[in-house]
């Protein structure tokens, strides 16, 4: 119970709420784990828990009717996921699959909406949340429609990068729990293209590739890449 309590203290829809309301969502939650590669649900599934990150990595996933994908976000601990459903009432938008082995606390609808009724900085959080998401569905079309996968890259690998570390005055490094694959699936080209890009920005001295690491070496001419050219 106090390692869910301390967990849940860490997650911004929770922090605002007293001892005593996170001690009910403590009892509430259960637990899950998934092995990796293990889907979490499916788009059409229906929707009545969200889920909060323990330990692991999930994405989330727009896929298509020929098998491939796209990678809308990956999302890792203490975030939280699934809350779209819980408003609207409708089915699953996206699929959720582990790519690590993880562990997640869930929370069922009714105890969800208590806490929104209870607490306004929960239900600012979760607008905000809901309001991310969408701005980051907008940006992923935009880059799908307008950006070249040199750009797309760049720009996604910046993401990576702000997610593990606070400075650029160093080399940065990420630490993959992804395929090459996935890595394209997340900017919407096929692994031999990312893999093309990826020896390009090793052969400018850009980054530098090592086994299950991106070490980004030069944050500056990366950024360049990110912003589209003109034509």
């Amino acid at each position: 119970m106090d390692l869910t309590h301390d967990l849940l203290r860490t997650i911004p829809l929770f922090r605002s709420l007293d001892t005593a309301s996170l001690d009910r969502i403590a009892r509430a939650v259960k637990p899950v784990t998934l092995k990796q590669g293990e889907a979490l649900f499916r788009k059409g599934d229906e929707g009545n828990e969200m889920y909060i990150i323990e330990e692991g990595a999930v994405k989330i996933v727009l896929p298509s009717s020929v098998g491939e994908e796209i990678i809308l976000t990956v999302l890792r601990e203490p975030s939280f996921f699934g809350t779209m459903s819980m408003f609207d009432g409708q089915s699953r938008s996206a699929d959720a699959v582990a790519m690590t082995a993880s562990r997640l606390l869930v929370l069922e609808r009714d105890a969800f909406i208590h806490i929104l009724q209870e607490d306004e900085h929960a239900l600012r959080t979760i607008l905000c949340d809901l309001s991310s998401m969408i701005r980051k569905t907008d940006d992923l079309l935009e880059g799908l429609c307008f950006f070249s996968i040199s750009t797309r890259l760049a720009k996604c690998l910046l993401e990576l990068a702000e997610k593990v570390s606070d400075g650029r005055d160093k080399p940065v490094e990420i630490d993959l729990t992804f395929t090459q694959k996935e890595l394209g699936e997340m900017v919407g080209a096929t692994r031999e293209s990312v893999n093309r890009e990826l020896k390009k920005l090793r052969e400018e001295g850009i980054i530098q590739l090592n086994r299950g690491v991106i070490t980004i070496s030069d944050w500056d001419a990366l950024e360049e890449l990110a912003v589209p050219m003109d034509f």
